[in-house]
């Protein structure tokens, strides 16, 4: 059932497919993220009680949902890493670490901003916030362990081992406004019913996760080709790809001297 999955444990094959998939993130990316930022900024229209402070969420919310499904991605990685032995997963996991830390620092720091203004405060030690603030730090503990020895393998289990511990925080996030009572706002766009917001609001939201999905997708295919070229670079593959062809000017100068 599984068997086509096979040729993409081949380091060589998962470069070049990463490769074709790149020019069309990169498009979809550009054109989701112009087309729903614009009419996120511009054309949606105000909150009635947050006013414009609202146009936020539109960067906010999906930095927030992007730093929980990377962490997800990567501890599946991980698990498969420590369980079968794939290398290619461990070099998927060390590539997202980055990015996740990156979109959580974007929420925490949005979410500072968003929060002066209607709570009086840019930080407080809310449930939401204090697990958020948590998942940056696991983050930024992989990160630490996939460079702290110089034996990548070893380097791989350290961090996948923190990095599966650190998936209890992940409900933690999801449910901490429906468990404790908290100053966050519960559930706005992923409740199971409908969404709690107009749909001149919901689709530049849309628009705008899409193209964030698509450049997270763009910067995680960027990080894991080159984790990629790092981890078999006496691979006689990698060597042709890396090999710079000299030009005639510089060998028929070469041949003069």
């Amino acid at each position: 059932m599984w068997k086509w999955l096979h040729p993409y444990a081949n380091p060589e094959v998962t470069y070049h497919f990463t490769g074709k998939l790149m020019p069309w993130f990169s498009a979809l990316a550009a054109i989701f993220l112009s087309i729903g930022l614009v009419w996120a900024l511009a054309f949606a229209p105000a909150d009635y009680q947050q006013g414009e402070s609202f146009r936020i969420f539109y960067l906010h919310v999906p930095a927030a949902m992007f730093s929980m499904s990377i962490y997800f991605a990567m501890a599946v990685a991980a698990f498969c890493s420590l369980v079968w032995q794939f290398k290619l997963s461990d070099a998927a996991a060390s590539s997202m670490a980055p990015v996740g830390a990156t979109f959580t620092a974007i929420a925490l720091i949005t979410g500072a901003a968003w929060g002066k203004p209607m709570w009086g405060t840019w930080w407080i030690w809310d449930a939401r916030l204090t697990s958020e603030l948590i998942l940056l730090f696991l983050y930024l503990g992989v990160m630490a362990l996939h460079n702290a020895f110089e034996d990548k393998n070893l380097a791989g289990k350290a961090a996948g081992i923190l990095t599966l511990v650190g998936v209890i925080n992940l409900p933690i996030i999801k449910y901490s406004v429906e468990w404790w009572n908290t100053l966050h706002q519960g559930a706005t766009v992923s409740k199971l019913g409908k969404p709690s917001m107009t749909a001149e609001m919901f689709w530049p939201f849309l628009m705008t996760f899409l193209g964030f999905a698509f450049l997270i997708s763009i910067i995680i295919c960027l990080r894991f080709r080159t984790e990629i070229l790092s981890r078999n670079s006496m691979r006689p593959w990698v060597k042709e790809l890396l090999l710079v062809p000299t030009s005639p000017v510089s060998s028929n100068t070469a041949e003069e001297k």
